[in-house]
């Protein structure tokens, strides 16, 4: 299976990079099994968007909490995007 991302496996997490030049018809809508959450550790223009929500723009130093089961996606912005994901299995 092919994805949008790169990713990299840390000793408490993964931190994974869309890059720039990512298709935006790849940023599908998607659940994950596990709670996440997630950490921008740069400045970015790109978005967060939870079924039945408007898209909310992706801080740097926010801690986004993403619930297991609940649609999301990424929408794309300018440069490339990391962020560091903690995913809590059950």
């Amino acid at each position: 299976m092919s994805f949008p991302f790169s990713q990299e496996i840390i000793k408490d997490g993964m931190i994974r990079t869309f890059h720039e030049d990512v298709d935006s018809e790849e940023l599908k809508w998607h659940f994950d099994l596990n709670e996440r959450f997630v950490v921008c550790e740069h400045e970015t223009d790109w978005l967060l968007q939870f079924d039945n929500q408007l898209p909310q723009k992706i801080k740097k130093g926010d801690v986004i909490h993403i619930p297991p089961h609940i649609y999301h996606r990424v929408i794309k912005g300018t440069g490339n995007l990391t962020v560091k994901i903690k995913e809590i299995t059950n």
